[in-house]
């Protein structure tokens, strides 16, 4: 990988992008609070989080990688795609938690990213679109479909990426690792497992075939083919907001 393709990568996995993501437990907090382990052992823990943690990635890529993939190759339909996500997405908790990703991104491109704009055509064509689009997300103008912005994580996220030069797969696999990250920070948090633990499992030949087979399933899928995998998932995250007290906003 050159110099040039390496950087905006690493800029894009860094922990420290202010991104909010660790504000979100996607859904463990609740899993954890509906599945009290007391008397299980620290292997059991772990080993139920290895299984949530899967389920999460599947769930996860079925229902916001096409939009993503779709967003990096068509940016001038991220109108048409951040409508899309929108309507497909019933849970109220997880539409606020991409929104409120999905805006801070667009903040931070505009800080701090549009000048790391790549100068190919094709990514000068989405910075464009992420340009047009953050100005009317500002001044409130509705869309062509008489529809307000929302700002969703997954399709902004492709056209950022597009933007930065980077390859497609390594945006899709930038994103599903970027989501694993965050849900084993939020374990640590938890005090599901310790940090050195976390990272194990973060390293592990198991979470990067995982990985690459929901990227593999997704392959060629349009945004009309995304569907909720594990309903299981869904649930967690909608009741986060029932929980009696939490420590993370979803």
């Amino acid at each position: 990988m050159s110099a040039s393709a390496l950087h905006p990568l690493l800029l894009l996995s860094d922990s420290a992008l202010p991104l909010g993501s660790f504000a979100f437990s996607s859904g463990l907090e609740s899993f954890l609070a509906h599945n009290r382990q007391s008397k299980a052992t620290a292997a059991a823990k772990v080993h139920a989080f290895e299984e949530f943690l899967e389920q999460s990635l599947t769930n996860f890529s079925s229902t916001a990688l096409p939009y993503l993939i779709a967003a990096y190759r068509e940016p001038e339909k991220l109108d048409l795609l951040d409508n899309d996500v929108d309507a497909s997405t019933p849970c109220t908790v997880a539409r606020r938690a991409s929104v409120a990703q999905g805006r801070a991104l667009l903040g931070v491109w505009d800080r701090a990213l549009a000048s790391s704009t790549s100068r190919d055509v094709v990514a000068q064509r989405a910075a464009e679109q992420l340009t047009a689009f953050s100005v009317a997300m500002k001044t409130a103008e509705v869309d062509e479909y008489g529809m307000q912005r929302n700002g969703h994580f997954a399709p902004l996220f492709g056209i950022v990426c597009a933007a930065m030069g980077l390859l497609c797969e390594d945006t899709a696999y930038l994103f599903m690792l970027n989501h694993a990250k965050a849900v084993l920070s939020s374990a640590v948090r938890a005090s599901v497992m310790g940090p050195f633990q976390s990272h194990a499992i973060l390293a592990s030949a198991k979470l990067q075939r995982c990985v690459q087979q929901c990227i593999g399933r997704e392959e060629g899928h349009l945004p009309y083919d995304t569907a909720v995998t594990t309903p299981p998932i869904d649930l967690w995250i909608g009741r986060h907001e029932l929980l009696y007290s939490r420590i993370f906003n979803s």
